[in-house]
């Protein structure tokens, strides 16, 4: 990584003016809230926990000319990372890649951001002198999240059925009560 570029506080301007592109990996730990997505802060049993989970992410920025008028910063972002996450069929650990892919268009101000969404089909956002990448990337991972995390096909079998057969057996053998209101209304008087 380019040590001009501090990504905790990054310069966009600087950094679409220059054309460049930057990429890594940091480790899960450091996206907090995206960690706290993961299985491992379920009591489920974890499967392939063996390495640490590392977050891969390339950033480039461009200025792309405008006929009339200053030229536009774009910043375009992946990033992707195997997230350990609770299956919501059979509750165990399941292993999904979540991937975010993202372009954004910087404006001068709040203003021309709201007044510019309708209008266009990129992402917007206001253009700060310095701007935390790692915050982007993080917001971008949990919005890719699935919302219903499964396993294409579990390794254990599920029950899909709510019936408690030991329940429905005490209810069978428990006499019924109104059984002995149905003899005497069949006892000739």
């Amino acid at each position: 990584m380019d040590k001009k570029f501090d990504l905790n506080r990054l310069n966009v301007k600087a950094f679409a003016r220059e054309g460049l592109s930057l990429q890594g990996q940091q480790s899960l730990a450091q996206f907090v809230r995206l960690a706290e997505l993961a299985a491992a802060r379920f009591d489920a049993p974890i499967e392939d926990a063996s390495e640490p989970d590392q977050v891969s992410w390339l950033i480039q920025g461009e200025l792309v000319p405008v006929i009339a008028g200053e030229s536009q910063i774009w910043l375009h972002l992946s990033a992707e990372i195997d997230l350990l996450l609770q299956c919501q069929r059979c509750m165990g650990s399941v292993k999904l890649a979540v991937e975010a892919n993202a372009s954004f268009r910087f404006v001068a101000d709040e203003a021309s951001a709201e007044a510019e969404d309708d209008e266009s089909e990129e992402d917007l956002l206001v253009l700060m002198p310095e701007m935390n990448i790692f915050e982007l990337i993080e917001d971008e991972l949990i919005m890719s999240v699935p919302l219903v995390p499964m396993h294409e096909t579990c390794p254990t079998e599920v029950p899909m059925s709510a019936v408690d057969v030991a329940f429905e057996e005490a209810l069978e053998a428990k006499p019924n009560p109104f059984a002995a209101l149905a003899q005497l209304k069949k006892k000739p008087n």
